[in-house]
């Protein structure tokens, strides 16, 4: 690997202040805590670029046919469905953006600082739009299976209110997501190619905590509670009621949640050791800087896949996803009205919108 290489995954990670710790006034220059290069980058960027254009493509094709899917199904939409709808619309929004990414992995950031901030809010916007709509799901299934005996007058009302949640969620995920959109920009570091990252100025330290710790507690970690609250109990109802087709119908939900975390977690937890890191709490070398560097580099990946397996998890494990799907391309003349009928259509379990759909 050439060192241009070297200097872009570096600045990656890391503001124009880390490599001026010596005019910095919050923090001395000490020799552990001064610029490093990485030794060496075990991911190969041509490998990165490869995963990139196939998570766009999965993506763009799966959470299409899923949003056509939910848009076909009116009359058994429900509560669930509509959250479901806005999580593949986040999805596809995200997945829009990898095509720029791709390239800057390539040839550096070649954009404008505009383009470099609206990329750059969309990946915020799916993150935090994400895991809010699954814990708004969490609740919804914990009042319909834990408070099933509500009345069809509240369940109706709920149903309207779904649209005003929805939009409530988009709008927090943009509040959440303005720290990175004011402070990104394009930056040209010298003797390097040019990258998209934050220019946080002189106080690097206090920026760079206001726009860790407030977006994660607000925007993951409380949301991780609500889920764990709601679908504790929500087990709970369903293991001593013995509700087994309920526990089914909650299958493709609860592998919504757990790729989610999968997903995502591994990078919000090294965030949070990058972030120690930073404020003095765990000591800074230039090794651990090296491995926190990578991590971040990893488990951004890993996250990016999350954008195209929701589609995946609807295909192989929900029934009411592939009824859908059958029913669009019989429609469309793309397969026999004769095969669609040899489909059994799935059994569906009570709903907190009203219907007795429950999830895709």
């Amino acid at each position: 690997m050439d060192d241009s290489n070297i200097k872009d995954f570096y600045w990656e990670n890391y503001t124009w202040d880390d490599f001026n710790y010596s005019y910095n006034t919050d923090m001395p220059f000490s020799p552990d805590s001064a610029p490093c290069w990485p030794e060496s980058l075990d991911v190969n960027k041509y490998a990165v670029i490869i995963i990139y254009v196939l998570v766009f493509l999965l993506s763009l094709l799966g959470n299409s046919l899923v949003m056509l899917v939910v848009l076909y199904s009116r009359v058994s939409r429900s509560v669930t469905d509509v959250y479901l709808l806005n999580l593949a619309m986040a999805d596809l929004l995200f997945a829009m953006t990898l095509p720029i990414w791709a390239v800057s992995k390539a040839k550096g950031w070649i954009y404008s600082t505009i383009l470099c901030k609206m990329v750059s809010l969309l990946k915020e916007v799916n993150f935090y739009s994400g895991i809010l709509l699954l814990a708004c799901i969490s609740v919804d299934r914990y009042l319909a299976i834990v408070h099933a005996t509500r009345t069809l007058t509240q369940k109706r009302h709920w149903r309207h209110w779904v649209k005003f949640i929805c939009l409530g969620i988009w709008a927090l995920s943009l509040i959440l997501s303005l720290p990175i959109f004011v402070f990104r920009r394009a930056i040209h570091p010298p003797n390097s190619g040019p990258v998209c990252y934050e220019d946080l100025g002189a106080n690097t330290t206090k920026w760079r905590m206001v726009m860790r710790v407030l977006p994660q507690t607000f925007g993951f970690l409380l949301p991780l509670l609500v889920m764990l609250f709601c679908y504790g109990f929500t087990l709970h109802t369903l293991f001593q009621a013995h509700m087994g087709q309920k526990h089914r119908a909650m299958r493709v939900i609860f592998a919504v949640v757990l790729v989610f975390l999968l997903c995502w977690l591994p990078y919000n937890l090294v965030l949070v050791a990058d972030t120690l890191m930073r404020i003095g709490v765990i000591k800074e070398t230039c090794g651990r800087r090296n491995d926190i560097g990578r991590a971040l580099d990893a488990t951004e990946i890993l996250g990016f896949f999350h954008s195209c397996l929701n589609p995946l998890i609807y295909a192989f494990i929900g029934q009411k996803f592939r009824h859908g799907l059958l029913k669009i391309m019989a429609i469309h003349g793309l397969i026999s009205k004769e095969f669609l009928a040899k489909e059994a259509r799935p059994s569906f379990v009570g709903s907190s919108s009203g219907n007795t759909s429950t999830t895709l």
